[in-house]
């Protein structure tokens, strides 16, 4: 007689994989034409001189030049105000 019960269905497992966002290269490091510098949802990183966004928000370098991150003030159209990041290649 067996004493093992028959195996059932779990609950878990449907959990999705990681989509690796965030910044690929930093501050002071080298960017040459088409390098990803930012992968991310939405628009939490501006593109500055020298900078596209993709169809998926990424930034990338149009030019040759060394990363610098800039924070600045923005006021939207109600008057509220907060700071954006922008990323330049220099």
């Amino acid at each position: 007689m067996a004493h093992t019960k028959a195996t059932g269905t779990t609950k878990l497992g449907r959990d999705s994989s990681s989509k690796r966002l965030g910044i690929k290269l930093y501050a002071g490091e080298k960017a040459t034409p088409g390098s990803i510098l930012v992968r991310q949802r939405g628009a939490k990183f501006f593109p500055g001189k020298n900078v596209r966004r993709g169809g998926d928000d990424t930034l990338y370098a149009t030019a040759t030049g060394f990363v610098k991150f800039v924070f600045k003030p923005k006021t939207s159209y109600t008057g509220k105000r907060r700071v954006i990041r922008i990323v330049n290649v220099l």
